[in-house]
Order: C-alpha cells, then sequence, then structure tokens
C-alpha cells in the first residue's frame, strides 16, 4: 500500500498525492528529466551519465543500503522523487532528506510539501527515524518554504563553492506549527 494524501489547496483544486516504489525505469526517468538547466541550478549530483545514476541506484536496492527513496506520483503521473540518505539510527541526525519536483507545473502548488510530509511519516514508521537534516541553497526560498512547512528548522548557514547555503534540521517529536 503505498502511502498517499488527497488534499485540497487553496484555488487550486484537490491533488492525490501518492508515494511508490523507486525501479530502475523510473530512476532513469528521473535522471533524464533532472537534466534540464532550472532543476540542475537547485540539484547537483554526482552522476553525470545515466550508467553512473542507475550504478548508484541499484546500491540503493541492496540489503543494508544507508538510502531509500521513493517516487512521487500526483493524480496518476509520475512527477518527482523524495529519498533519504547517510542513514543511521545512531547518528544526529539519524538521516538527510532530499527530493525533486520536476513537474513544472506543480510547482508551488504544495505537491512537494505534501510528498515529503508523507515520506517523514513513512521513515519515521519504517525505519524509526526521528532526527533528519537536508541541505539546500539559500537562494532556494520554494525548498526552504516545502522544509518549514514540514517543521525544519535553520540549524547553520554557510557558504561552499561560493554558493550561500543552509543546513536545516527536523525532529519528528517536536510540532511543527510551532515558531
Amino acid at each position: 500500500h503505498a502511502p498517499s494524501g488527497l488534499f485540497r489547496q487553496a484555488g487550486l483544486g484537490r491533488m492525490n498525492i501518492q508515494l511508490k516504489e523507486r525501479t530502475a525505469e523510473t530512476a532513469a526517468i528521473y535522471f533524464q528529466r533532472t537534466r534540464a538547466p532550472a532543476i540542475q541550478r537547485f540539484l547537483p549530483q554526482k552522476a553525470q551519465t545515466l550508467e553512473e545514476f542507475l550504478s548508484d541506484f541499484r546500491k540503493t536496492q541492496e540489503p543494508g543500503a544507508n538510502s531509500y527513496g521513493r517516487t512521487i506520483y500526483v493524480d496518476g503521473q509520475y512527477a518527482g522523487d523524495v529519498w533519504c540518505y547517510c542513514m543511521d539510527p545512531s547518528s544526529d541526525p539519524q538521516a538527510m532528506v532530499s527530493y525533486c519536483l520536476f513537474q513544472q507545473s506543480l510547482q508551488g502548488r504544495g505537491a512537494a510539501t505534501e510528498a515529503l510530509r508523507l515520506f517523514l511519516d513513512e521513515i519515521r514508521d519504517r525505519f524509526s527515524l526521528e532526527r533528519v537534516g537536508a541541505f539546500t541553497f539559500t537562494e532556494n526560498t520554494a525548498s526552504i518554504r516545502v522544509l518549514e512547512k514540514n517543521g525544519f528548522r535553520l540549524a547553520e548557514s554557510f557558504t561552499e563553492g561560493g554558493r550561500a547555503s543552509g543546513y536545516y534540521l527536523r525532529s519528528s517529536n517536536e510540532d511543527p506549527t510551532l515558531s
């Protein structure tokens, strides 16, 4: 059963958000769709070729992998991915999260916020991950809003490679509506 959420965004109608299994096929689509310059600007990727990307994906499918990801479907259409990496229940934070909604028509409509909420609930329940972190560039205000709506708080600002960035933390036992 795929985690899902049906929600209404003011003035934008209902959207059905579902998280589904990542496959080699969806990983290949994701790689191709995230080659767009607008996405590359905010989503640095280690893999430069599809072969490298699929090799990294296959490692996430191995037993004992320290990463886990899901695909994001909006109204039945594949729209992006959400994942966590550096999973270690004994560390602080216990994992780092990242996401990308490559379907541009959905940006600014709450889909990424809802998908991340569903994913955070899932990794808390499945892996007992209570404290997670995330990085984003300071200029990526949309991502900052998504993180903050999901209870992340800025823990540290820094510059890396000449770009201002933020390190955000979230504890699932804290009320995200406070602050």
